[in-house]
């Protein structure tokens, strides 16, 4: 390429700019005619296609450690939800991540609850759903995603695609949530950029685009090309952060090896098309660290460009759509206790259609009884103001003492049911016993709360007296223990039970009777009344099945 080089100019004005306008070095600069890939990532006509909808609900899923809890502190940062933001492993400091408030939480620098928070930015309200990172509550978290409308994606730049992410994922494609990838930690040595998009596209079927590319890895991290401004943020100080400083690409800022990268990205990677993202077919690539503050502004930027506006939701009379008058919703999570100095219980309802408004009144599924909602919340972590209102793919939180459950259906005329919020057949079954028998009473209503939650389920044996709690994973046991006594003034041992798992069971009275004529030892019910069968194994299971072909043994069940 000859001739005088143009001024200085971002890479892309309207999305990926040719960089054959760009000042780079002659011996690196390339010849790119107009390609397809001349207006990557940001084709207008796709781009700007936004709804009528401002909001924008999403959630945050990782293997855990990957960074979510950080790069949540930092989204609610740049959001002006919040004005500090101190590590997660800061222990001994008071600056907890925001999100993360529940005792045991603080002291692992885990999450184990769901939270949501509410912040605006540029017209835009976004709801973020802070999901459990740990494998033990993978059940919290699939109620959790059939509440949002996408979800980001973190991935450790070191480790790449790890097993809980992947489990994650395969619940976002069964619902088709679109996923917008994060690939966190690029200021510490990692994989090569290729080898994590190419891990991404083969280990979960997407195609991958790059919306941005890290200059250097690790000792040679020298800040992150964003390709829609085409501008650098560099890193600055001893800490080596993102404090506002960015420049566009000139002769000196891109290294020869960096320059060579992209111009094989960019022969490599398709266009950017919004409509095979929102179908859950493509991920646009970030690439950044959340501690840092590279990357951040982008990707709420992205939620805000590209993901979709709320979503029509699955009924049992066909979907939901959120433009319906109707005002419907469904409640996804109940969570006790959130003010230690209150005896509260909170349930969090995703509102898929219709204008609410305060004061109105709703009727659950669960008890066909009409509810005044009052005092209906909008949530910052623990922090929390009134709302007058809410719109379709708010979340709103209503105080109530054990009317409202997981899994219920809010709605005026009482004729809609949302599905897919089942319970799934626990892992782990123990039972109960307490060091205080007197508190009997008192270990009957925690178990049902939690059990509410969808912490634990809790079953009751035919026979005997010990009641069995059932979990996903071992560590939902200590947070048991952890809130029995912490909430609830309970103090109870874990014993082991006889059983492995369980599996609910339906058929006509007479087979379920002449079921439990032989099985009375191995049946409970649930808190809901319902049959369970505890099995001592998995041949167990398989055993009873052909031998009673009247009876179904489900290991899940839609609340």
């Amino acid at each position: 390429m000859s001739g005088s080089p143009p001024s200085p100019m971002p890479c892309c004005a309207t999305g990926w700019a040719d960089l054959s306008t760009c000042v780079v070095p002659e011996s690196i600069r390339v010849d790119i005619a107009p390609s397809p890939l001349s207006a990557w990532p940001c084709q207008p006509a796709r781009l700007c296609a936004r709804s009528m909808s401002n909001r924008r609900t999403f959630a945050i899923i990782s293997h855990p450690d990957a960074g979510k809890t950080t790069l949540t502190e930092k989204l609610l940062l740049q959001g002006g939800a919040i004005h500090l933001a101190g590590e997660v492993k800061a222990r001994g400091a008071a600056r907890r991540a925001r999100s993360d408030w529940m005792k045991i939480e603080q002291q692992r620098g885990i999450s184990v609850t769901s939270s949501v928070m509410t912040f605006e930015k540029d017209g835009i309200t976004f709801n973020l759903l802070d999901t459990p990172g740990h494998e033990d509550f993978s059940e919290d978290t699939y109620r959790t995603l059939t509440a949002v409308d996408s979800a980001i994606m973190v991935i450790d730049a070191a480790k790449g695609i790890e097993p809980q992410t992947r489990k994650l994922f395969e619940v976002c494609r069964l619902r088709s949530v679109p996923i917008i990838t994060f690939v966190n930690k690029v200021d510490r040595e990692g994989r090569s950029v290729f080898e994590t998009l190419d891990e991404v596209a083969d280990a979960l079927a997407l195609d991958v685009v790059p919306m941005a590319w890290p200059i250097g890895m690790g000792g040679e991290f020298r800040g992150v090309l964003d390709f829609a401004s085409g501008m650098i943020s560099r890193p600055e100080g001893d800490s080596r952060e993102f404090l506002g400083l960015r420049d566009a690409v000139t002769a000196d800022n891109i290294p020869a090896q960096i320059a060579e990268e992209i111009e094989l990205a960019q022969a490599g990677y398709g266009d950017f098309d919004v409509e095979a993202y929102r179908h859950g077919d493509m991920t646009p690539v970030y690439f950044g660290s959340a501690l840092k503050n590279f990357g951040v502004a982008e990707l709420i930027d992205a939620i805000a460009k590209y993901a979709p506006p709320p979503r029509p939701q699955p009924s049992e009379a066909g979907e939901i759509a959120p433009e319906g008058k109707e005002v419907t919703g469904f409640i996804f999570k109940v969570q006790a206790n959130m003010d230690p100095q209150h005896r509260d219980r909170i349930a969090f309802m995703r509102l898929v259609s219709g204008t609410f408004k305060r004061g109105m009144k709703l009727t659950p599924s669960g008890s066909g009884k009409p509810v005044a909602i009052h005092s209906p919340i909008l949530f910052f972590a623990q922090d929390r103001e009134i709302a007058d209102s809410a719109e379709p793919g708010d979340i709103i939180g209503i105080p109530n003492h054990g009317t409202l459950r997981v899994g219920d259906t809010l709605s005026e005329s009482n004729k809609v049911r949302f599905t897919g919020l089942p319970n799934f057949a626990p892992e782990i079954l123990r039972r109960v016993a307490l060091k205080d028998p007197t508190k009997t009473k008192q270990l009957r209503k925690a178990l049902d709360d939690l059990s509410e939650e969808g912490v634990i389920q809790v079953f009751y044996p035919e026979i005997g007296s010990q009641w069995i709690v059932g979990v996903v994973g071992q560590l939902q046991l200590e947070v048991l223990i952890s809130r029995l006594e912490a909430e609830y003034k309970v103090e109870a041992v874990l014993e082991g039970a006889p059983f492995d798992t369980a599996r609910w069971i339906k058929g006509s009275e007479a087979a379920l009777r002449q079921f439990a004529d032989f099985n009375l030892a191995n049946l409970a019910k649930d808190r809901d009344g319902d049959p369970v069968f505890l099995a001592r194994s998995a041949w167990d299971v398989s055993y009873q099945q052909e031998r009673n072909p009247d009876l179904t043994f489900s290991a899940t069940k839609e609340r």
